[in-house]
């Protein structure tokens, strides 16, 4: 039986090619297997419900009626594909293809050109060749020039003149014949405590206008002090950029009271008054020189000059300002005598502190200096300094982060404050320098003052050694004063003329004035 189907199969395969012998005969032998299955499931499902026979098929009578109905769709199928020509269609098709192709064109290669014994041409300077005939000069060669940002001033002393005035202008002279009056007259404290409710009441009627707020330096003010004159309110600064400001806020208009001088490269990190003559001005920067304004002469001397080093702070060891305590940035310490010929130390020690921020001296036991370092505190006899090296008498070990300050009340020395970078400011007992000073009182204040803003330093009240004055981040701006004992006094606020953080602040030493220096050179005063 399965030999017969297959022949009947080849014969219907053989007689639709004979009808179509050319075109179809690739397409049924790629077709053939496809119809096949096709028919197989067709007939399948039909079933013998259609028992039509097909021309042709007679030869084989002996099949079944199933294996008809197979082999004649078989036959339908491969005539319903021939007259579709599909194989016509591809092959019309493959034609358009290969036509729209572009040929593949092969890029000529220039011919290379000749050598005529020229050469290729090139620049007689790029190959350092002297041109025919001719010599060309030898190049000197060129010093390398190192800029320095900040440049040391020349050694010596240096002319006083203001860089916002002419120096003959007229109103210069009056402002130094007027700071040489006041150098004859002199101030007058007495040095006596007043109380506590006179000194509130006293401090609470200071108020702040816009005549007492000027831009008086071109950078951030670093120090700040107060001339003692009784007469006339005088304030000092020192700046960023090596700048000293003196402002006269009795002279109107403002800006004409305001002088600026430049005798340090670096930033001016200390300022004070001479006590000995108010008409002396000495600053120390971090370029390593320390001098003295003269204002009856008008010119800054020289005092201490040490370029291999950088200054941090200063204070006097005598009454008459005549020897002084330096501190410098990596930890030395220096005493300095100007009494003596030059501007070099008389003794140079250095002390097991990583840094040195401030020095202050105690104001009755002269030979005891407070140093305040990375975070230590030190208290040093000025007597007992060796080249060597030096161990502090006391060391403060309660600090737990960076201390910016240490001062000692300016009249009894009794008390020594701190301000320390965990936001706390602490009071310690130095009525008697032993080997340990008790912590009286810890005051909370946030000292976080960022990167942009110079860092706070807490400072005693010169005319009331019981009260410290310090600046605030709280809002709105303000300046605050508290008691040893930790309780709040005052807070000198307004916000209309103080928007911004004083950071440091002097209060003058018999007048209730406060001024108070921010980070863009402007200067605030409270006045009574």
């Amino acid at each position: 039986m399965e030999a017969t189907s297959s022949r009947a199969e080849s014969t219907l395969q053989k007689s639709s090619l004979d009808v179509h012998p050319e075109s179809n005969r690739g397409q049924h032998k790629s077709t053939s297997d496809a119809v096949m299955v096709s028919v197989d499931m067709e007939s399948s499902q039909d079933g013998d419900s259609n028992e039509d026979t097909t021309p042709g098929l007679d030869d084989f009578s002996g099949l079944s009626s199933y294996e008809k109905k197979r082999l004649k769709n078989i036959s339908e199928n491969a005539n319903f594909f021939a007259s579709l020509q599909l194989s016509e269609s591809a092959a019309r098709l493959r034609e358009m293809i290969k036509k729209r192709q572009p040929s593949e064109s092969k890029r000529k290669k220039p011919k290379k050109r000749e050598n005529d014994g020229t050469g290729c041409r090139r620049s007689m300077r790029l190959l350092k060749v002297d041109p025919s005939e001719v010599s060309l000069p030898a190049t000197p060669p060129q010093p390398a020039f190192v800029t320095d940002e900040n440049p040391l001033l020349p050694p010596g002393p240096l002319e006083m003149t203001p860089e916002n005035r002419d120096d003959n202008d007229e109103l210069f002279k009056g402002f130094l014949q007027t700071w040489e009056e006041m150098s004859k007259a002199g101030s007058k404290n007495t040095k006596e405590l007043p109380s506590l409710k006179s000194y509130k009441a006293n401090v609470s009627r200071m108020v702040i206008s816009e005549e007492t707020v000027c831009k008086v330096t071109k950078g951030s003010v670093l120090s700040l002090a107060l001339h003692p004159s009784e007469t006339r309110t005088l304030v000092a600064a020192g700046a960023k950029y090596g700048q000293i400001g003196l402002w006269d806020v009795t002279h109107q208009p403002k800006e004409e009271g305001i002088y600026v001088f430049h005798p340090h490269s670096q930033p001016v990190s200390c300022v004070y008054f001479s006590p000995a003559n108010p008409a002396h001005i000495l600053s120390l920067s971090y370029d390593g020189t320390l001098r003295c304004g003269d204002f009856s002469r008008a010119v800054f001397e020289e005092v201490y000059r040490n370029e291999s080093s950088t200054f941090s702070s200063f204070d006097f060891l005598a009454e008459d300002a005549s020897t002084l305590v330096v501190g410098h940035w990596d930890g030395s310490m220096s005493l300095v005598d100007r009494r003596t010929p030059g501007t070099s130390y008389e003794k140079l020690s250095k002390f097991p502190l990583e840094k040195i921020r401030t020095v202050h001296v105690h104001p009755v036991h002269r030979q005891y200096f407070v140093t305040a370092g990375l975070r230590d505190i030190h208290i040093y006899d000025a007597r007992s300094l060796t080249p060597r090296g030096s161990q502090p008498l006391i060391a403060l070990t309660e600090h737990t982060k960076s201390v910016a300050s240490a001062y000692f009340s300016p009249i009894t020395g009794n008390r020594l404050v701190t301000t320390c970078a965990d936001s706390n400011l602490r009071i310690f007992d130095s009525s008697c320098i032993a080997s340990q000073l008790p912590l009286l009182t810890t005051i909370r204040h946030n000292t976080n003052t960022g990167r942009w803003l110079t860092r706070f330093r807490a400072v005693w009240d010169p005319k009331q050694e019981d009260c410290i004055i310090v600046g605030s981040m709280a809002h709105p701006r303000r300046v605050e004063i508290f008691h040893e004992t930790g309780k709040w006094l005052h807070s000198f606020l307004s916000g209309e003329y103080l928007a911004s953080v004083c950071s440091i602040n002097a209060m003058h030493p018999v007048r209730y004035i406060l001024a108070g220096g921010n980070s863009s050179g402007k200067i605030h005063v409270f006045m009574n």
